[in-house]
């Protein structure tokens, strides 16, 4: 211990550096970043290191401040009582404070045959053992992508537009998330990219095998190549630390990202759930509730109360392609009829990108630059809140939307 007040944040993705970077605003801070790599990775790029158009890895001094102490390093378990993180190589480190941020990655399929012949498309490794499979296959050979949120079309239309023979299986609609004028929109890019969209509720695939996908309707499609992007899933490592976990794993929290068992450990990102009524995963949610997980940190430290948050969804961003793409609009992250797309739409998606790497430089730079997170919104979710509504007994049509995939692609942006 350094006599100064000690903060450890467990996961390194846009959540933890966002935290990580504000916590050294206080002078009297240690900030300690636990993360299992040495590198930080661009999620809403992944699609495109497995196509080959573009990388998703950057060097931590790129994006987190000087300040912050990196260990590279699993953490196995959190023991509140003796306020410390357990490593798997049998180390560990010790906190005043905790952020917890361990995001999300690929979600158990559950479906005969995908967690063999399926290739996941969450992480890093995964993208790493994805793309020279595709590359051992032939150009002419049948690719498979199953589940059509923002990480699907993603890799659709990147991969078809690479020349591929593209399938994309949607299992119920095109773009969940998007409004009907944009999804047709998508649609008419995809088929320009040759790709075949199967939708509707048929399209459910009930098995994968090493050279097939079937779906619920009988159909049976030619599959050298299945990529699986249909679902999130969360660490378990709040659970296995004994600390309250919503059905999923995420850590339940109040509105200040308070952990309901421990004021000494907050959570941010695709693995916190306040109040029961988790955000949508996506970097979009991560960065803003990382700041707000550090100020509620720094609050405490000062001995002061911390604000509940307040997020505010703009909509959702998709790349079609490297020439095209669509930024669709939302209210209250609900979509409108309003969308930018075709050039336009792939310059915004590329701008996007650019800035979250931006940002997070950006508060590495300046800690407590970052704003965002402090934009008037919020009502609805406030007023669930206060009612006591837990994720169990909502509507499904009143959750707010859980990506499945990343847009983190994506999980994720």
């Amino acid at each position: 211990m350094t006599g100064n007040t000690e903060v450890v944040v467990i996961g390194g993705g846009y959540a933890g550096v966002m935290a990580a970077n504000r916590l050294t605003r206080r002078d009297d801070v240690t900030v300690t970043l636990i993360n299992p790599r040495p590198s930080f990775v661009h999620r809403v790029r992944l699609h495109q290191l497995v196509g080959g158009t573009g990388e998703a890895v950057f060097g931590y001094p790129e994006v987190l401040g000087g300040r912050v102490r990196l260990v590279v390093g699993s953490a196995v378990r959190i023991d509140m009582a003796g306020r410390r993180v357990e490593l798997a190589d049998g180390g560990t480190v010790g906190y005043d404070h905790l952020v917890y941020a361990v995001g999300s990655g690929s979600a158990d399929p559950g479906v005969p045959g995908a967690a063999e012949f399926a290739r996941p498309l969450a992480s890093l490794e995964e993208a790493e053992r994805l793309r020279p499979a595709l590359d051992a296959a032939p150009a002419t050979a049948p690719v498979t992508v199953v589940g059509a949120g923002p990480t699907g079309i993603e890799t659709a239309a990147e991969l078809a537009e690479a020349g591929r023979a593209v399938t994309l299986v949607c299992g119920g609609v095109l773009g969940p998330y998007l409004h009907s004028r944009g999804r047709r929109s998508v649609a008419r890019r995809l088929d320009r990219l040759g790709v075949a969209v199967l939708d509707g509720p048929g399209t459910r695939v009930t098995e994968v095998t090493r050279a097939t996908v079937r779906l619920a309707d009988g159909r049976e499609l030619p599959s050298a190549v299945t990529v699986w992007t249909a679902g999130f899933g969360v660490p378990d490592l709040a659970a296995r630390s004994g600390l309250s976990t919503d059905a999923l794993g995420r850590l339940l929290t109040d509105e200040t990202l308070t952990s309901v068992d421990d004021e000494r450990v907050v959570a941010a990102g695709d693995s916190a759930a306040p109040s029961g009524l988790p955000l949508r995963m996506s970097c979009q949610a991560a960065i803003p509730l990382g700041a707000r997980a550090a100020d509620t940190v720094l609050a405490r430290i000062a001995g002061e109360r911390p604000e509940p948050l307040n997020e505010l969804f703009a909509g959702q961003c998709i790349s079609l392609g490297r020439q095209e793409g669509i930024f669709q609009f939302a209210r209250r992250d609900t979509a409108v009829r309003f969308h930018i797309d075709g050039r336009a739409g792939a310059k915004l998606k590329e701008k996007v990108c650019a800035g979250i790497v931006g940002h997070l430089a950006g508060e590495a730079d300046d800690p407590g630059s970052y704003r965002l997170h402090r934009i008037p919104g919020g009502t609805r979710r406030r007023r669930l809140a206060r009612a006591g509504r837990t994720e169990q007994a909502l509507a499904p049509e009143a959750l707010p939307r859980a990506a499945d995939d990343q847009s983190r692609s994506r999980a994720r942006s």
